[in-house]
């Protein structure tokens, strides 16, 4: 192919002109013509159509032919020899690029190419010359007859600037042309005129003074009988469009509009719609041209609008205006029947894309009449003649009859209305009134009528028309212009969020739920399209709480029941196969799919799954899966190649998506602490995580929202044992540490390296950031119980630099209990890693039980002591200062936060940053006990004060023996009067008084306890015959020690609190199930510490005798549930489902209903939470379990619990949310910086005081008190 022949040369000069023409803006701006080949040579740059031009696709195409065989050799040659010197992708291409250009096909390529394109520049060097030579010739031999070769297109609006030459003209040129163009001259003087004006500037011509004469000339001429005029015309406008101003060429948009209008007006113009079209007709086809013509410049000129006068676009607007506004009058006997320009543009541009402001009551009524002739043909089991399918099937058309040219108008008039309702300017406009309707039409009714269309007007299966490159059925378009409402979101909240449109879209669900007769064409089709736009509404905040609670949540009808009754219902019958119209239907899965799915956008919420619990549609998806679970594993997996086109292949494939689609579904009850209580009932857990970490290695969630929603999932599963335990076994867990190994010591593996890894600069690298908060997400007690329980650590006298970690106790034996040279040494960044490792340590042992769990099974302080002993300054007189470094500094705030216990103003933790100046760390190190005194600040003594009268008044009620109507209620107005007035007083011994009275009476009542009595009586001896864990033991002793700081509890206070859980222990075992279970968590005791009923050891001064009794009668009431956690522990009271879960109410009840009032109360801290991956009902139950120890300072903790025990089980949930409420900003915050889990986790809450927020509380209780209640007497129903 290394010659050319002519055909290839005019070829070339074709393409060629092409370029240079698309190029021609960015040459003209170029000051000098060294700029201008600069902006060639970089044209690959810069201009984003590159590839796509012609001219560049022949040489790719050129230089392949020519030379691809010899890069295809040389690449092979390289493969085969596998040199050193060929090593790698880069040099490889160096390789073979050197190779091909010496070669012998090459050179001779670049010749031939040189040659043609020399020629093919001096042709169109010579052509401009000759051009402009030519108009020379014009001005001197005005009345010579000159033809115009230079339009190859048929089409009145191409244009080339490479295939024309200009004449500048002046003043006096430009009369004398104005004068020869008035109609009056003869023909053969304004054709010659007209040739002139086609070769003139079109900028000259439309800033001449003669312009406005001009303008009325062409406009007449447009309509002479002879074609050659209104075509030469049209060039001159085509050419004015694409090289003019928006201000000079809105006039001749205008001249072309006003002809057309003055046309369709006349007499001549006789088309009618019943009549169809031919544009074949010559005189139609000049028409069109002309309409195309003005259709185009629609197109463009809103970019321009911007830079000029508003004028200036209203004259453009108003033209339009008139143009389409054209009609016959109402008296007319031809009026309904008149082929109106709308019709000739919607042929031209189907779907309005020029439209941004049209008149808006033509488009309603195009609307409502096809509307009412689909209802009408469907009504009688007739066919509605589908046009969109008739002009997607015709190769050649040349002719439109009178249905199809209102078809067209139809389809114009809804994309128009479509985009109407986009804006907000556009929704003002409405309501309409129609001549023919008594009634306007508003934004409601429009999209009502939209709505209708999608199961009135024709369609086919979702397959059929997948064959159509464009489809033009009412039923894509209507979905379409839906889909565009629902991602707006304003938009949507005014035209979407209304119970008729609802009701509009539920429509045929409720024919099919009630057996009703339905006429709607391919219901399947019908169904799918509905339940995608319900699931986009689902998605939206306000639009999930219209399908939950109507328009008006007050106002709601219980007789009508809301869409989520409806759609669940129906949704169970899909599962159920219940619907007998669909029975048999090859695309039935995808139709249960679409509602699963909107289901799924609903129950993936607190509010939503609150909703469809009754409905039970969990196991309904539970029984789905497991036939299709069955079913999938009777079909033989597909084989790549083997047959795969085969109908049994094909039937596989959708069973297994199936399978896929019910367990997503399933998997998404977990969003939730109930719904992951709901899954576990299924038996389908360890599948759906099994399915969703397959999800995440074929890295299936490329959207971001999907990937937030996942890392919830992974976080909800990670609080409870059961969802530990799932993800552990899935392999989850392995592949996270494994990534995070390879990032801490590895490094990528494909990566080359080209220079030295930079040293990080904060304590964790950004690039492990991600990872630590994973685990930080991951580590909960339940998690780390499950995990760790009696496993020892590793402790390798020798590591393999190749070992790689792969589970959670390998990180705490290589990262964290560096307690051997072997460790030290095995790793390749050892201050980076352990840093790490202190890092997570740090954030694991905020939560008291794991702590407890670590320091017993590892002894861990006394790992961190010896590395602190071990770190110190070498003189010869002995152990010299500690050195200071990023690792000791990290080990010194370790230890003294797993030794101390206390609140904000009760402990004081050492910064984990250096100081500039001579003392960079003023905080004492230490290597043994005791801690060095400046940790802990000095408590004050408080001298208990009850001379109050509010207190008085309290103190009397709680005692009168009489206790009146209302006792309770009275007591509690009275303690919330000395709360917010003095809580301090609340304190010591008159807050024990207070409790132990008040829990005495409400035990005594029947209706106030929950459980069930039982009788018991500890004695000293069965203590002393029992054997504490070594966990209780550590806790006693921490128990003890804080107590002591406090100066709440003397000497040998450890045997009292002792004898307390021992027999707590004793006591509730008498309402303990023997469970059968795997989980380490259900083995008998309960596997935690027993933080409340430390506390009410310690708010009785560690009176035991009187801490038990009234533990014992606080057991009888349903706050115990929620404030003690033992309480519950393998209860009896609890389903054995609930049990066999692990999962505690206080998790799937109180924490629950956090997460679910926290998105109303506080949606910027839900957002933050959803963003970050993280869940509130972790950190609540992290908070609720060890009962705000470390997090608040003692009185504040002693408030927690009495309002808990006053005021009822539903204040812990109002004081999580105050609690949030008061970090809101500082939630906010720590979101951005990417690190709010461990925020949460580490830092006290400083500032927070219950009294503070009593208020509030109250007023969420006025709120959601029933609601609450309700859900948590339901703990011991199966279904809650």
């Amino acid at each position: 192919m290394s010659h050319f022949t002519s055909k290839d040369e005019a070829l070339l000069q074709s393409m060629l002109r092409q370029l240079l023409q698309s190029v021609k803006e960015k040459i003209t701006r170029a000051p000098s013509v060294e700029c201008a080949e600069e902006i060639l040579l970089h044209l690959e740059e810069t201009d984003e159509n590159f590839h796509n031009y012609e001219f560049v696709k022949y040489l790719r195409e050129y230089i392949n032919n020519t030379v691809g065989s010899v890069i295809e050799e040389e690449t092979e040659k390289c493969s085969a020899q596998n040199q050193g010197e060929v090593s790698g992708y880069d040099t490889l291409v160096q390789h073979v690029t050197k190779k091909t250009r010496e070669s012998k096909e090459y050179k001779e390529m670049m010749h031939a190419l040189k040659n043609v394109m020399m020629v093919v520049v001096e042709s169109l060097v010579n052509k401009f010359e000759e051009d402009r030579m030519h108009n020379k010739e014009l001005d001197s031999k005005p009345k010579k007859d000159r033809q115009s070769g230079y339009y190859t297109d048929n089409c009145s609006d191409s244009d080339s600037s490479f295939n024309q030459s200009y004449a500048f003209m002046s003043q006096e040129q430009l009369q004398l042309l104005v004068e020869r163009l008035d109609p009056v001259q003869p023909k053969e003087v304004r054709q010659e005129a007209l040739q002139t004006l086609c070769f003139a500037p079109p900028s000259d011509i439309l800033n001449s003074e003669s312009w406005p004469n001009l303008r009325r000339h062409l406009t007449m001429s447009l309509s002479d009988p002879d074609a050659t005029f209104s075509e030469k015309i049209l060039r001159f406008y085509a050419k004015s469009f694409s090289s003019s101003p928006f201000n000079m060429t809105r006039e001749v948009y205008t001249s072309l509009a006003r002809h057309l209008e003055l046309y369709f007006l006349s007499g001549e113009y006789s088309l009618r719609i019943s009549a169809g079209l031919d544009v074949s007709n010559t005189d139609i086809n000049r028409l069109l041209k002309k309409v195309r013509l003005l259709n185009e410049y629609q197109k463009e000129a809103p970019s321009s609008w911007i830079r000029h006068p508003e004028k200036y676009m209203e004259e453009v607007v108003e033209s339009t205006f008139s143009l389409l506004s054209v009609k016959h009058g109402l008296n007319h006997p031809a009026s309904l029947d008149f082929l109106s320009p709308v019709y000739f543009l919607a042929l031209l541009d189907i779907k309005a894309v020029w439209f941004k402001k049209w008149t808006i009551r033509a488009a309603v009524q195009q609307c409502l009449d096809y509307f009412e002739f689909c209802k009408a043909a469907v009504s009688k089991n007739s066919r509605v003649n589908d046009f969109s399918q008739q002009h997607c099937s015709d190769n050649q058309n040349f002719s439109y009859t009178g249905p199809e040219l209102q078809y067209a108008c139809f389809v114009h008039s809804l994309c128009l209305l479509g985009r109407l309702l986009i804006y907000k300017q556009g929704q003002n406009l409405f309501p309409v009134q129609l001549k023919n309707k008594k009634d306007s039409v508003s934004i409601t009714d429009l999209v009502v009528l939209f709505t209708q269309l999608i199961y009135y007007s024709p369609t086919y299966p979702k397959t059929a028309l997948a064959v159509h490159a464009e489809n033009y059925s009412p039923t894509s378009l209507v979905t379409e212009i839906l889909q565009v409402i629902c991602d707006q979101t304003g938009c949507a909240a005014e035209c979407l969020y209304t119970d008729a449109v609802i009701d509009a879209l539920l429509h045929p669900v409720r024919s099919l739920l009630s057996g009703t007769e339905v006429y709607i064409n391919c219901i399947e089709t019908t169904l799918i399209d509905v339940a995608d736009i319900l699931a986009r509404i689902a998605a939206v905040e306000d639009g999930l709480s219209l399908l939950l609670y109507g328009e008006n949540k007050k106002t709601a009808k219980e007789d009508s029941p809301t869409a989520v009754h409806v759609i669940v219902q129906f949704t169970k019958k899909l599962l159920h196969d219940d619907i007998s119209l669909l029975s048999g239907s090859e695309i039935l899965p995808v139709v249960k799919g679409a509602f699963i799915f909107v289901c799924r956008q609903m129950y993936r919420t607190c509010e939503g799954l609150q909703m469809l619990i009754p409905y039970g549609l969990h196991e309904s998806l539970g029984e789905a899966w497991k036939k299709a679970s069955l079913l999938s594993e009777r079909v033989p997996t597909p084989v790549t190649g083997a047959g795969s086109t085969s109908s049994k292949s094909l039937v596989s494939k959708n069973v297994l998506l199936w399978e896929e689609t019910l367990l997503d579904a399933l998997l998404n009850f977990s969003a939730t602490p109930k719904g992951l209580l709901l899954l576990y009932s299924t038996g389908a857990m360890n599948d759906c995580v099994n399915f969703m970490f397959s999800s995440f290695s074929k890295k299936l969630q490329t959207n971001e929202y999907e990937e937030f929603g996942s890392r919830v999932i992974v976080t909800q599963m990670a609080t409870t044992p059961t969802g530990a335990v799932a993800l552990q076994s899935s392999g989850f867990i392995k592949a996270l540490v494994t990534e995070l190994w390879a990032l801490l010591e590895c490094g990528k593996d494909d990566l080359r390296i080209t220079q030295p890894k930079s040293t990080p600069v904060d304590p964790i690298d950004r690039s492990c950031q991600k990872f630590f908060l994973s685990l930080v997400n991951l580590l909960t007690y339940p998690a780390v119980f499950e995990f760790l329980s009696k496993q020892d650590i590793p402790n390798k006298p020798k590591y393999s630099l190749r070992e790689v970690p792969t589970d959670i106790i390998d990180i705490i034996d290589r990262l964290i209990i560096l307690n051997s040279e072997a460790k030290i040494h095995s790793l390749f960044s050892y201050e980076q890693s352990h840093i790490f490792g202190l890092r997570l340590l740090n954030v694991l042992c905020c939560e008291l039980n794991t702590l407890l769990l670590l320091e017993t099974q590892y002894k861990v302080s006394q790992v961190l002591l010896s590395a602190q002993e071990e770190n110190v300054t070498e003189t010869s007189e002995g152990p010299g200062d500690f050195i200071i470094d990023g690792v000791s500094v990290e080990r010194n705030h370790v230890l003294v936060r797993i030794n101390l216990i206390g609140g904000p103003q009760e402990r004081i933790l050492p910064l984990r940053v250096l100081d500039k100046g001579s003392d960079p760390y003023p905080w004492p190190m230490f290597s043994s006990f005791p801690l060095p005194k400046c940790y802990l600040p000095e408590i004050p003594r408080k001298a208990e004060c009850r001379q109050d009268k509010d207190l008085d008044k309290l103190l009397s009620l709680l005692k009168s023996p009489k206790k009146q109507t209302g006792w309770t209620e009275i007591c509690r107005k009275q303690f919330c009067k000395v709360m917010k007035a003095k809580p301090g007083i609340i304190s010591g011994t008159i807050l024990a008084e207070l409790i132990e009275t008040f829990v005495s009476h409400l035990s005594e009542s029947r209706s106030d306890c929950y459980f069930g009595t039982g009788n018991y009586k500890a004695t000293d001896a069965d203590v002393k015959s029992e054997s504490l864990s070594s966990v209780q033991q550590l806790g006693i002793e921490m128990t003890v020690r804080y107590g002591k700081y406090l100066n709440l509890l003397k000497e040998h206070a450890e045997n009292g609190l002792c004898f307390v859980l021992v027999n707590c222990e004793k006591f509730l075992k008498q309402q303990q199930r023997t469970v059968v279970s795997s989980l380490c968590c259900l083995q008998e005791r309960y596997v935690g510490y027993d933080w409340f009923a430390s506390s009410v050891f310690l708010m009785m001064s560690g009176d035991a005798e009187k801490t038990l009794t009234f533990l014992q009668r606080l057991s009888r009431l349903l706050v115990s549930a929620f404030l003690w956690l033992p309480r519950l522990h393998i209860s009896m009271h609890l389903p054995i489902t609930t049990v066999e879960s692990g999962i505690h109410p206080v998790y799937f009840c109180s924490a629950h209903h956090v997460e679910m009032l926290l998105k109303t109360e506080l949606p910027l801290v839900f957002s933050a939470f959803h963003m970050s991956g993280f869940t509130p009902s972790q950190i609540c139950l992290q908070w609720i379990t060890q009962c705000f120890w470390n997090y608040m300072d003692w009185s504040e903790i002693c408030h927690y619990i009495a309002i808990c025990i006053f005021l009822g089980p539903d204040y812990q949930i109002y004081m999580c949310i105050s609690v949030f409420r008061h970090l809101q900003q500082d939630i906010l915050k720590h979101t951005e910086a990417q690190d709010l889990q461990v925020f949460l986790k580490e830092e006290a809450l400083h500032g927070f005081r219950v009294s503070d927020y009593l208020q509030y509380m109250e007023s969420l209780e006025a709120i959601y008190r029933p609601m609450l209640l309700k859900g948590m007497r339901n703990i011991r129903v199966q279904k809650t």
